[in-house]
């Protein structure tokens, strides 16, 4: 009998027995299902319904479920892992639509040219993305067994997969599986300890679970696995509920911040006409009085500006650089997103280079630093195959003549009056990698800084994912987050995760704070891939044994 009941088993049966267009059907139903898990709806149980629905595909994959369509194999495999990848593919399918339907707002905000693209980046991109829980699957059912050790075989398969998803073809982590737990606060402190992908390992199993309910045979170490499961979520409850209870809470002497939202439309921002309203509505914006305390910007140590603020070349505007200094104090400097144009020989021949960046922009209209943006957005900020595309007609959405060059490397950013600044353009902030790598000597960072334009979005769920995924970042590094976006959401983050002032979504306005002072360095940035090598081992080592008592 099982011990979910009778009517719980009849449930997990008639997954795990389902054909055709039903089986595509339930696992289509059931990824999309897991989206309600992540921002805005944030909605943590939501997850158990995609991980247990999957539990329960893949024991249909194998006997005494599986019903094979032929008895021989097709490209020399079985029927059982051609339904193991059918299922995973329409699970993530699922999963994937739901969880990024708003990617479709950027092909409208210039509707004449890329409305026609709307189906391929709507349904296009979970399509393919699905094809790594596909073969999550397969594994998953390579290593499969009846017992509860079948979790561990699912925690290998999608972990890895989902790990290659972070990284294969420069990499999409979007929505990686866990943050599911990294939306409550404290749960979200183990990433201080085990990172994303760790997160990601720990809410495949933990979730999962709810599954062993469904097996008719109900053995006492199946039994057992709530009990843990539940244990589990209570570590990681006190271990958080610790973490923020402890938490320090002092900001660095004598560093006040300012942060711009201007909210501008995003298809009038990048127009080249608009360019002297666009420079006098943020520099009026960025004077005006932040707090009551404050006039103007005497206080104000770094003002910062949003990603690709200009639709022109600041560097090369005299103008403009002129007018930024004009209403800069002595002791202020501005940090803003900025297109660059590289420098290069006059016997180089070719076009110029472009570069999306951030630039320090003294009071004297001087340009300090620079960083070059190392991770481009594929199709967005640069054409794959560009010839190809360019014999066609397409580009990509950013009007750059040839698309951005990528960065060299990546770097701290020296701005005047503030410690080394950790620079994360965009979607640079959802790869745990990037921060890690920002600092290529002995020193330290003491932020995170990440402007981003999420402009293309609108009021949609895109902009909330990303700045969840950037405030992960924060707690795995131990650095407070300073989040600058044209539309939103901007936000002081602590080294904890969390928000102390932010700017809504959709709306104008300055935020001024004082800087949070940096945490000694967590687990994770000492040992950044410890936690994730020691769960997936885990996984493995435990689902092949399961496999083989079985």
């Amino acid at each position: 009998m099982s011990f979910g009941g009778p009517a719980f088993l009849a449930i997990a049966n008639g997954v795990r027995l389902a054909t055709g267009w039903r089986r595509r059907l339930i696992a289509f139903t059931a990824g999309a299902f897991g989206a309600g898990a992540l921002a805005p709806c944030d909605v943590m149980p939501a997850f158990f319904v995609p991980m247990t629905i999957a539990v329960w595909l893949i024991d249909g994959c194998s006997e005494p479920y599986a019903i094979p369509v032929s008895l021989k194999s097709r490209l020399g495999l079985p029927e059982g892992a051609w339904r193991a990848l059918g299922a995973g593919w329409w699970w993530g399918f699922g999963y994937f639509l739901a969880g990024l339907w708003w990617l479709g707002a950027a092909f409208l905000v210039e509707a004449d040219q890329y409305a026609w693209a709307l189906p391929l980046g709507v349904a296009g991109l979970p399509a393919a993305l699905a094809f790594f829980p596909a073969f999550g699957f397969l594994i998953a059912w390579r290593l499969w067994s009846p017992t509860a050790g079948r979790l561990f075989a699912l925690a290998t398969g999608l972990g890895l997969t989902e790990w290659l998803r972070g990284h294969v073809l420069t990499g999409f982590p979007w929505n990686s599986f866990g943050m599911a737990l990294a939306a409550h606060s404290a749960i979200a402190q183990a990433a201080s300890l085990i990172g994303l992908y760790g997160l990601t390992l720990l809410a495949i199993v933990l979730f999962s679970v709810p599954a062993l309910l469904g097996d008719k045979r109900w053995g006492r170490s199946a039994a057992s696995f709530p009990l843990i499961a539940g244990l589990t979520f209570v570590c990681l409850y006190g271990y958080g509920g610790w973490r923020l209870a402890t938490a320090q809470s002092e900001t660095v002497p004598g560093v006040r911040l300012r942060l711009m939202q201007p909210n501008l439309p995003q298809d009038a921002k990048f127009r080249p006409e608009n360019k002297a309203w666009i420079l006098a509505h943020y520099l009026s914006l960025s004077s005006s009085s932040g707090a009551a305390s404050h006039t103007g910007l005497e206080n104000i140590t770094a003002l910062i500006w949003p990603e690709s603020a200009f639709p022109f070349i600041l560097s090369r505007d005299r103008r403009a650089l002129a007018e930024i200094g004009a209403i800069l104090p002595s002791n202020t400097v501005l940090v803003t997103g900025a297109a660059r144009q590289g420098m290069s020989a006059p016997w180089v021949a070719g076009p110029p280079t472009y570069f999306n960046a951030i630039q320090v922009v003294t009071g004297g209209g001087a340009i300090l630093d620079n960083y070059d943006k190392v991770h481009l957005v594929p199709f967005g900020e640069y054409l794959p195959f560009q010839s190809l595309f360019d014999a066609l007609g397409l580009h990509q959405f950013v009007h750059v003549p040839g698309g951005f060059n990528a960065g060299d490397r990546h770097h701290l950013l020296a701005v005047p009056g503030l410690p080394p600044v950790s620079p994360l353009i965009c979607y640079e902030a959802i790869f745990p990698e990037e921060a890690l790598v920002s600092a290529t000597g002995p020193e330290r960072p003491g932020l995170i800084l990440n402007v981003t334009n999420d402009g293309w979005f609108g009021a949609t769920s895109g902009p909330y994912q990303h700045l969840a995924q950037a405030r992960l970042r924060a707690i795995e590094e131990g650095l407070p987050l300073i989040r600058v976006a044209n539309t939103g959401i901007s936000a002081i983050i602590n080294p904890y995760g969390g928000v102390l002032g932010e700017i809504p979504l959709g709306t104008e306005g300055v935020l001024d704070a004082d800087l949070p002072r940096p945490i000694p360095a967590p687990f994770f940035t000492a040992f950044p891939h410890a936690g994730t090598c020691f769960l997936w081992t885990i996984s493995v080592v435990v689902a092949i044994f399961s496999m083989k008592r079985s």
